[in-house]
């Protein structure tokens, strides 16, 4: 079992910047590559980006690429989301999520993770 919690979550201005954290226990971080969804309201839930459970490989949804990084820290068992450019379409639910030994081809596919967070509102204002 693996207890995922994000932080960081608010509201910022168009253009702005936020930083989101999920912290996992329970089970071997290092196992896990980490994901990161979100769902806005009524939408589906759709991926953002994703790092391996090595930290060597990484990957992001087109909309979110050069604006987006996700990155790990083992020691901490964290994984972030920075988030530039923020713009009001990026408004949603962030949630992030724990996938065992997941090889990055699968990265982006949702129904392939085992653990999820509780999510964390991320609002972007215009």
């Amino acid at each position: 079992q693996v207890q995922l919690v994000e932080s960081g979550g608010g509201l910022v201005q168009a253009g702005g910047s936020l930083r989101l954290s999920c912290a996992a226990s329970g089970r071997p971080f290092s196992r896990y590559a980490m994901g990161w969804f979100r769902q806005a309201p009524g939408k589906e839930r759709e991926f953002v980006a994703a790092i391996a459970s090595s930290g060597s490989n990484t990957r992001y949804a087109d909309s979110m690429k050069g604006r987006f990084t996700v990155s790990r820290d083992d020691a901490k068992s964290t994984v972030y989301l920075q988030m530039n450019s923020l713009k009001p379409e990026d408004t949603a639910v962030y949630y992030c999520a724990a996938g065992l030994y997941l090889s990055a081809q699968f990265m982006g596919v949702m129904s392939r993770y085992n653990y999820w967070g509780q999510g964390t509102q991320v609002t972007v204002s215009s």
